[in-house]
């Protein structure tokens, strides 16, 4: 008969306890490969990130095709001691043990029993959320391992387990297209029919501010049921109210994005906390110098490690030309780490004037490196810096406790010119006017004996140099305004060891403002007299390298240019400065073709733009590659001229050059004119126009628009009323002191003209009174081609007695008496 009493049969073999997914795994297919690939080799594979990264999904992704993966679930835990017992519960060992009656001395020990369950198995354990039980996650992990053979562990935790042989992989944020999916997948589930591409826009700012964390993405999306796209992202800066409402399967902390934050600031210590609210104040980023500048704990780096093995801070190479590591938050944790900071205002308050010092201490250090042949790593620590940069100036110019007139002038006088160099001057020109509004009232006068005066008068003068460049011409436009030019230049143009430092350097600049652009030159006579007696060598090479940039664009023949360009080329070569050396190869250039050697300038001009490229001074890179352009065009090379033309034109745009998208809109001009179509030169020449007024384009400049809408208007209307349009040019241009290569080349136009209208003689005359006004230069083509064919033609029509004698009155011709031979051939209407 059967016994009374059979023994239990034992429980069916379970092969893991992962529970299917009810929605979509989206992206992360090269982390699951990677993931799967190590658990192949390596027995710990932990992954690390920030609360809401994915981590747990991720993991059970990677392990859903292991043939026995379990899932243990620790965040429940608040008892470390319960670590082991819940590895036994979740693999159902207790039950087993009551029903196969597997009684040992051991079954009370949850460890032991772990050891004697897996050690001749091949198991898959996952060790889910360790963060708050890391130290007994870690004992645990480390005694399973060691006696367990066929054992792999796969954790998530915001921090290491540190186990001997661990591979830790980061989770990171979603990339913007499977976050996109992701927000768009969710979405759909809320709102049946949601379409992303109704407003691509706002969900793209969804996922980026949410720093592409899975849970937040989720969170946002869960939102459709109340909210559009658009007001969803426009209350992002609210984001912990806005984003609750989670599933009510999950866990507490995973229901509100507060909730998940807040679990990783209880697992903190008072140190770490400390800390992470000090460097709330950074913006972009910072290092470990910049970290203990700023905080107040003494073992500042200990910290920032801590904080970075929590997922808390992220850690990353500094990238080219920054050496070390750098750190920064997701912007999630870092406006979390800003409202625990507003907590304790005393400590904000103390970490945000430290970190103001910090920047100061910076950019004092940096200014002077940028004028020499360090200037590449000084530059690229600056941009590196840009975010801290901008909030140390909202800061001291905005900030009720931390607004400081002294400190804000020193940290923009420091950035003048970087600003200047690459290219930031509407940014700068911005600061600077907002600093001036610390300053006394401009209209009463400042007392020299008062130790802010210089700073403040330096102030003034670099805000004018950075305002000409972003405000059309005519900036002075009342009297009160001249007034307060007048008396900034005064300042600095009598000899005085200020006006032979940047930024007291560029005050013949203020000439500009004032209109008084004739005087320019001997104001440059004046400071280059200064900087000899005061200055060093940067000064001096920079104010030469004006003066001989003058000296090519207005009257007077260029007299003096080449002594000028000799020494400070010379000088830039010994101090190393790229921008200076890239500014004296484009004056060397441009005296070159004003001269007709365009072999040299292009020369001179690739080599300018090989330095610019190097310096990253992006707003003289485009007017650079237009001189070539420019020179193809003139040398006849009409396809390398139209395409440098594109790339100087794209980098115009790129880099919001004016001027530059002036220049290019000119010679597009010529060239549709010599092609003949005439329409289209017209609107380029319009366009062109339009562009210049909202730069400061320089008078030779205008005098170039003025001849090709003279040339323009004649294959419209007729020589005759070109003629009239060309008096009024050349009359400008000689009022503005253009080079007399400049007027030179408007006489040239109007003997061409003059020889349409039939009148020959005339023609000789002009041609010979612009062969005096360019002393011995060169024509450049295709204006040489035009002489050589109008005075051919002159030459064998009048012969050669009257020829030469028209060519001999016409070089005795003064100003005023080519203007009325110009006249008698205009169109009077």
């Amino acid at each position: 008969p059967p016994p009374l009493n059979p023994p239990p049969s034992r429980p069916p073999l379970r092969t893991g306890n992962l529970r299917p997914r009810l929605n979509s795994f989206v992206g992360r297919e090269p982390e699951l490969t990677a993931i799967r690939s190590e658990l192949q080799g390596a027995r710990l594979v932990t992954l690390t990130g920030p609360g809401g990264s994915g981590k747990t999904r991720l993991a059970e992704e990677a392990a859903a095709a292991a043939p026995q993966a379990w899932l243990v679930e620790l965040a429940p835990l608040d008892d470390p001691r319960a670590v082991p017992g819940a590895v036994v519960s979740a693999l159902d060992l207790r039950e087993t043990v009551l029903l196969t009656n597997e009684l040992s001395s051991s079954h009370d020990d949850p460890t032991r029993l772990l050891i004697e369950h897996c050690a001749h198995r091949s198991l898959l354990l996952i060790l889910d959320n360790c963060e708050h039980v890391i130290d007994a996650a870690a004992e645990l992990t480390e005694t399973l391992l060691t006696h367990c053979p066929g054992l792999t562990i796969l954790a998530t935790s915001r921090e290491p387990l540190g186990v001997p042989g661990e591979s830790v992989r980061p989770v990171e944020p979603l990339p913007p297209d499977p976050a996109h999916r992701l927000f768009a997948e969710r979405a759909a589930a809320v709102r049946p029919g949601f379409d992303p591409s109704q407003d691509p826009q706002a969900i793209a700012e969804i996922c980026r501010r949410l720093d592409g964390l899975p849970l937040a993405i989720e969170l946002a999306a869960a939102r459709l049921r109340l909210l559009a796209p658009r007001q969803i992202a426009d209350r992002l800066d609210d984001r912990f109210r806005l984003l609750t409402g989670g599933s009510r399967t999950v866990l507490p902390r995973q229901q509100a994005l507060r909730a998940v934050v807040d679990w990783s600031w209880d697992l903190l210590d008072d140190r770490e906390r400390t800390v992470l609210r000090e460097v709330s104040v950074f913006a972009g980023g910072w290092d470990l110098e910049a970290a203990e500048a700023v905080c107040s704990p003494p073992d500042v780096a200990d910290a920032v490690g801590s904080l970075v093995d929590k997922s808390l801070l992220i850690a990353a190479p500094g990238g080219r030309g920054v050496p070390g590591m750098r750190y920064r938050m997701l912007e999630t944790i870092g406006e979390y780490a800003t409202e625990r900071a507003a907590e304790t205002p005393a400590l904000r308050l103390a970490a945000q004037r430290r970190h103001i010092a910090y920047v100061r201490a910076l950019v004092e250090a940096a200014d002077p490196m940028l004028r020499t042949g360090e200037q590449l790593p000084w530059i690229q620590r600056l941009e590196t810096e840009l975010d801290n940069i901008r909030a140390a100036l909202a800061r001291v110019t905005g900030a009720p406790d931390l607004a400081d007139e002294e400190t804000a002038i020193a940290l923009t006088l420091n950035l003048g010119w970087f600003w200047w160099l690459r290219n930031y001057r509407p940014e700068g020109s911005g600061w600077a006017e907002r600093v001036l509004v610390l300053l006394p009232d401009r209209a009463v006068p400042d007392d020299p004996a008062d130790p802010m005066y210089w700073p403040r008068m330096n102030m003034r003068l670099l805000a004018l140099f950075l305002t000409v460049e972003n405000r059309p011409q005519g900036l002075v436009i009342t009297d009160e305004e001249r007034a307060y030019v007048e008396r900034v230049r005064d300042a600095f143009s009598s000899p005085t060891p200020q006006g032979a430092r940047f930024p007291g350097i560029i005050w013949p600049f203020s000439l500009f403002h004032l209109g008084g652009v004739s005087d320019a030159r001997a104001a440059l006579d004046s400071a280059v007299v200064n900087c000899r007696r005061f200055g060093g060598e940067w000064e001096l090479g920079v104010t030469l390298m004006f003066r001989a940039h003058m000296a090519v664009d207005m009257h007077g023949n260029m007299r003096g240019l080449d002594d000028d360009l000799t020494e400070a080329l010379d000088i830039s070569r010994r101090v190393g400065d790229r921008w200076m050396r890239a500014q004296v190869c484009s004056a060397v250039g441009e005296a070159a073709m004003a001269r007709g050697r365009f072999d040299e300038a292009k020369e001179e001009y690739e080599e300018a733009l090989r330095l610019a490229y190097e310096v990253g001074a992006y707003a003289e890179s485009p007017f650079l590659t237009a001189r070539l352009a420019e020179i193809a065009y003139r040398s006849g090379d009409r396809e390398t001229a139209e395409k440098t033309l594109d790339v100087a034109s794209e980098e115009a745009e790129q880099y919001a050059v004016v001027d530059t998208t002036a220049f290019v809109g000119l010679l597009r001009a010529h060239l549709a004119l010599a092609d003949g179509e005439v329409a289209r030169a017209r609107d380029l020449c319009d366009g062109a126009r339009d562009v210049s007024k909202e730069g400061t384009p320089p008078p030779q400049f205008e005098a170039a628009l003025g001849l090709i809408d003279v040339r323009i208007t004649a294959a419209e209307a007729g020589p005759r009323v070109g003629l009239a349009l060309l008096l009024v040019v050349l009359r400008d241009a000689v009022a503005a002191s253009c080079a007399e290569a400049v007027t030179a080349s408007l006489v040239d136009a109007g003997a061409e003209l003059m020889a349409r209208s039939g009148d020959l003689p005339c023609a000789v005359r002009l041609f010979a009174a612009s062969d005096v006004l360019r002393d011995v230069q060169v024509r450049p083509m295709p204006e040489r081609a035009e002489y050589e064919a109008v005075s051919a033609g002159a030459r064998e029509a009048l012969g050669d007695v009257r020829y030469e004698a028209e060519r001999a009155a016409g070089a005795a011709l003064a100003h005023e008496e080519i203007l009325a031979e110009l006249a008698s051939g205009a169109d009077a209407a």
